[in-house]
């Protein structure tokens, strides 16, 4: 990849191990989670649940996991760990108190997944996924079907005026108004995470607005996995690479509470 004046862009480093006052906002599938075929395929994980659990403590209730996957999804995932989560790309949310939002699904959620089941009927191997508030169309074991996919949801978009969300082999049809960008701005606006520095940790496209949004609020964002262009500034390698520095987090910020006391 080059930059306007043709330079290659240097590679993103590694993200800091010590993070006073940070807000951790953690996507799932591909950051706290290794992708899977399939979704279910995706369980809950001791280590994981630990480490947002240490993690949690540590910063003082400042972390939430802001995910595609609808809040019951997160919960099974992360084994309740997560006080503070958004689902769906920001269409619920559950606040670090408890307190559940969410919108109303558009009424056309239907309409795309009668054609996403059609579309998958006559293609074994693509899987539809209904969240209510959206329909995903799930392509990772047959990747032949990408250009497919596209076409069939890009139309869908046009002729339903739902909003459409790229992903990591999945395309989303989804109510619009909100994203991941517009749930790291409302978790910010609230306790404990008012006045704290927003860290976006994501995988995918899916969470370029998260990166923008903690940019934006004076924090910054993590690609995990391959480089590419991205708004994020920092880079960690993969799933394992993401628990190790969350764990590096925890530790440092129990050190400085101690050294405080």
């Amino acid at each position: 990849m080059s930059s306007a004046q043709g330079f290659a862009r240097p590679p993103l480093p590694a993200p800091p191990k010590r993070l006073s006052g940070a807000a951790l906002f953690l996507d799932l599938d591909g950051v706290l989670a290794p992708l899977a075929p399939t979704p279910d395929a995706v369980g809950p994980e001791p280590r994981r649940t630990r480490t947002v659990e240490q993690l949690t403590h540590a910063l003082g209730g400042r972390v939430a996991v802001v995910s595609g996957r609808t809040l019951a999804e997160i919960d099974r995932i992360v084994d309740g760990a997560a006080r503070a989560a958004s689902g769906v790309h920001g269409l619920e949310r559950r606040r670090a108190d408890g307190v559940l939002s969410a919108r109303d699904p558009a009424p056309s959620v239907k309409t795309a997944l009668a054609a996403f089941r059609d579309f998958a009927e006559a293609r074994p191997g693509v899987l539809v996924e209904d969240k209510g508030l959206s329909a995903g169309l799930h392509f990772r074991q047959v990747p032949s079907q990408a250009d497919a996919a596209l076409t069939l949801a890009t139309a869908l978009a046009g002729e339903t005026g739902l909003a459409l969300q790229p992903g990591s082999m999945v395309l989303e049809l989804k109510t619009p108004g909100s994203d991941k960008g517009t749930a790291v701005a409302a978790f910010m606006a609230e306790a404990p995470f008012v006045g704290a520095t927003p860290v976006m940790v994501g995988d995918d496209l899916t969470d370029e607005a998260g990166f923008r949004a903690a940019e934006a609020l004076g924090g910054f964002g993590v690609l995990v996995g391959p480089d590419r262009p991205t708004a994020a500034r920092y880079r960690l390698e993969n799933v394992e690479a993401v628990l190790d520095w969350l764990g590096a987090l925890a530790s440092a910020a129990v050190e400085e509470k101690e050294a405080r006391a």
